[in-house]
């Protein structure tokens, strides 16, 4: 199992350097990433079960290791790469039940939202030099379940239209 969090917490750091290098590569090449890395980081997390993982003592409190300066460079960042197609249409919005009008969301949000607990898990793990992998993964995996595994299908879906359909 530690090999596969291994594996992970490299893959998790692919998908942070691409989020960190937005400003500097072509729309293309940065949608491509997203397209080959996004789908593996949800299998990952939907596979891997939390009851999987072995710990050996209680898990403690993880601080965030993305402040909202950063989180906010690497969302503008992103929304500078993208352009116009920063926007897209958002169907799974709890307030789209009660509105008549469109709810709008924001790629960069999104994949700035998904950036926050991935590079906390790779910090921690990085800081710890790997002892508190199984800790940082159950954090994340938590995260996950609970809001950002939506944010990725639907961000997926969105990138998948820029690629295919174009804005």
């Amino acid at each position: 199992m530690r090999g596969r969090l291994i594996a992970l917490t490299s893959l998790a750091a692919d998908y942070c350097a691409v989020c960190e290098s937005a400003g500097e590569i072509e729309k293309e090449e940065f949608i491509d990433a997203m397209l080959n890395v996004l789908p593996r980081i949800y299998w990952e997390f939907f596979d891997i079960s939390a009851d999987d993982v072995f710990l050996l003592e209680e898990s403690g409190y993880f601080s965030s290791y993305v402040d909202e300066d950063y989180y906010e460079s690497i969302r503008r960042h992103i929304e500078a790469t993208l352009g116009p197609d920063d926007v897209f249409l958002e169907t799974f919005e709890e307030d789209m039940k009660y509105s008549e009008t469109p709810i709008a969301a924001s790629v960069a949000e999104s994949l700035s939202d998904i950036f926050q607990p991935l590079f906390d898990f790779i910090s921690v793990v990085k800081d710890t030099e790997g002892e508190r992998i199984e800790e940082a993964y159950i954090h994340c995996k938590e995260d996950f379940e609970s809001y950002w595994s939506q944010t990725l299908c639907n961000v997926l879906r969105a990138l998948n239209h820029i690629k295919y359909n174009g804005n």
